[in-house]
This record gives C-alpha cells, structure tokens and sequence, in this order.
C-alpha cells in the first residue's frame, strides 16, 4: 500500500482536471507544447530498442515515435485513469496495441519492473510532465534511474520565457496555474546535479526564445571486462 497511496491523490487531481479536456487535449495543445516532435527524433533508439515515456497523457507522443522507430517496444505511464483511457483508444484505433504498452504509475516512485517486467529502457523521455508533478526532482531523479547504461534521458517542458515579452509571459503563466503547471525554475541546475553526481554528459537548451526547455543526459556504457 505505501507505493499505492501518494498515488491517488495524484490520480484524482488529474483526472479532474483532465476528465473532459482529454477529448480535446492534442488538438488543444499542439500550438503550445513547443519542441515536443524534435525531442521525438532525437530519441533515435537503437534497433528493437524499448522507450518509455513519463506522463504520457493521450499517448500522442508514443503513436508518433512508433512511426519514427517502427521496430522499437514503446511503453507509457501516467498517474491519470482517464488520461490512460483515451491513450488506450488511440493506440488502438492506430492498430499500434501490439508495439504500445501502458500502466498507471506515480513518476516520483517507478517500478517498471514491476508494470512492464523491464527494469531499464534505451530511452526515457518526459514531455512538458515535470512542470504538473510536484514531486517533480523524485521523478526526475526516478526518470534516470530507469535508463539503461548507455541510454538517454530526453526532457522537453515549459522554459521561463525571459527573452519573452512581459505581459505575455504573464499572461501565460497565469493561463498555465489553471491547470497545475508550473514551469520549474531551477530544472536546469537539477539536470545538470544529476549528471554530475552520476558521471553523466547533460545538454540544456532553451528554444524558442525561451519559450521552452530541452534537456539530455546521457549514462555512461557499463564497463566491459
């Protein structure tokens, strides 16, 4: 139960949030969640590799990587019931059921092992999540944990929009408070702790006039013996 419990409050805030605007998330979104398409190809997964996406909402972003990495395992996890509901539908509207896999799940304590019986993945990737989950330095931490020696994690979200104008970083900061998002500050800083402590190479940017925020990290290769 301990791993249960965190868990539902966090499933009931987003599916209330969510229960209604899912039916008219993508099409809602797709003019804001910037950079979202380029992190897809910068997965580049190896051959038959396998990828999880962390807050994978309607399952948009894992129905576009499998048409870019046909030959990859493509797995989804999100706290959100009803989010989990419409991705399932289009997964299987798409006729992906068979490469596409998904389980509710708190991204601040994974157990993949436990929801898909892998341990590690090729590629993980969070898409504007970290900004909605309040324990977002668990998860980004949770998030590495779960890439496989050699692989990558891939972050895109909100950036802090300071080459922005005023009134419209703002205004967009108060339109994004509406729905729990709140762009971290200091995601950066946590990426780049994280790399080090870990003996990995981090890269930071921030397209889009800062609009947005790309992150990399990749892990080491295991030694060879």
């Amino acid at each position: 139960m301990a791993r249960a419990e965190p868990m539902v409050d966090a499933a009931q805030e987003m599916d209330s949030i969510y229960r209604l605007q899912r039916h008219i998330y993508d099409a809602s979104r797709k003019y804001y969640l910037l950079g979202r398409d380029g992190m897809l190809d910068a997965l580049n997964p190896p051959p038959g590799g396998t990828v999880l996406e962390i807050g994978c909402g309607t399952g948009r972003n894992l129905i576009l990587a499998s048409g870019r990495y046909p030959a990859a395992q493509l797995y989804g996890i999100d706290v959100s019931a009803v989010m989990l509901e419409t991705a399932q539908a289009s997964v299987a509207k798409a006729g992906l059921s068979h490469c596409i896999r998904f389980a509710q799940a708190d991204a601040s304590k994974l157990d993949t092992q436990a929801d898909f019986g892998i341990a590690a993945f090729d590629r993980v990737f969070v898409s504007y999540a970290l900004s909605m989950i309040p324990p977002w330095r668990e998860a980004l931490e949770q998030a590495y944990s779960v890439v496989r020696p050699g692989g990558s994690l891939h972050i895109v979200d909100f950036g802090e929009q300071q080459r922005l104008p005023v009134m419209f970083r703002s205004g967009l900061r108060a339109w994004l408070r509406r729905f729990s998002v709140h762009p971290r500050a200091e995601l950066e800083a946590e990426v780049r702790k994280l790399a080090e402590a870990n003996g990995a190479h981090a890269t930071f940017t921030r397209p889009f006039r800062d609009y947005a925020c790309r992150a990399e990290i990749r892990k080491p290769a295991a030694p060879t013996r």
